[in-house]
């Protein structure tokens, strides 16, 4: 159990790419953190590192479109570290494909992660923050793509809708108990998500390795491809006391694609 004062975070998808920056930067911020993930070995892997550079962290395996299953890493973070502080719903996947091609499969996969997996972390970290009734902050992954419908990517870019619109209707139900609800919105991140995303994109454009990632990257007007790390510098500003008054947005940091 960590000491008093100590705060203590989840981060979901945490075994690589965005959600292992998450967590290895809210463990520098001073975080007790939960690394899961759907894979255990990429969980440890994670957690083992943030201990190498001197921080606190334990690992734990889950698939966040089961709900007993995110309520259950909830019950193993209290019982290794005491309590929730944070509640970061990184886990997601992606999938390319034309909307005249997304099957009743593709949806419900698409939809139990991306949107199941959010509501059922929040449900789940609500009720120990509610419970603990010392407040608490739910910080789940949207996408440019929710702010804006992108071809080959609609059933996606509907999930990060719905991420939106639970984090809006969250963030009323939940402020008379002291806790922040919001979302952040990353675009074109360097990391295995995108790899995967370009090959997709790469059977309908014609384009090779890199190539589909290289044209969309141009039209970032910070002129280079985002980093995990930009967007953990992100989620720890809104998991910080700088963003206590801050709740019910989805904030964009996509280095100017989408500007709102």
């Amino acid at each position: 159990m960590s000491a008093p004062g100590t705060r203590t975070a989840v981060v979901t998808g945490a075994g690589r790419g965005i959600g292992e920056a998450i967590a290895r930067r809210l463990a520098r911020d001073g975080f007790a953190v939960m690394v899961s993930d759907i894979d255990a070995s990429t969980a440890q892997r994670t957690a083992d590192a943030i201990t190498a550079d001197g921080g606190r962290a334990a690992s734990h395996a889950t698939d966040v479109s089961d709900r007993d299953a995110c309520f259950a890493l909830v019950a193993a973070t209290r019982e290794e570290f005491g309590g929730l502080d944070v509640m970061v719903s990184n886990a997601g996947i992606a999938q390319v494909k034309t909307l005249l091609e997304v099957t009743p499969e593709d949806l419900q996969r698409m939809l139990a992660v991306n949107v199941g997996g959010v509501l059922w972390c929040l449900q789940a970290a609500a009720e120990t923050m509610i419970e603990q009734g010392r407040g608490g902050k739910i910080i789940s992954a949207a996408s440019i793509a929710g702010h804006q419908g992108f071809d080959h990517l609609g059933h996606y870019s509907a999930s990060k809708f719905g991420v939106r619109a639970l984090t809006q209707a969250a963030a009323k139900e939940l402020a008379r108990h002291g806790i922040t609800v919001n979302a952040y919105c990353p675009g074109i991140v360097d990391t295995t998500m995108w790899e995967e995303i370009d090959a997709g994109l790469g059977g309908y454009l014609g384009t090779g390795k890199g190539e589909a990632f290289a044209q969309y990257s141009q039209l970032i007007a910070l002129g280079r491809p985002q980093t995990a790390q930009d967007v953990a510098s992100y989620v720890s500003y809104l998991a910080s006391p700088d963003a206590d008054y801050m709740t019910g947005q989805a904030g964009i940091i996509d280095g100017g694609i989408v500007m709102s």
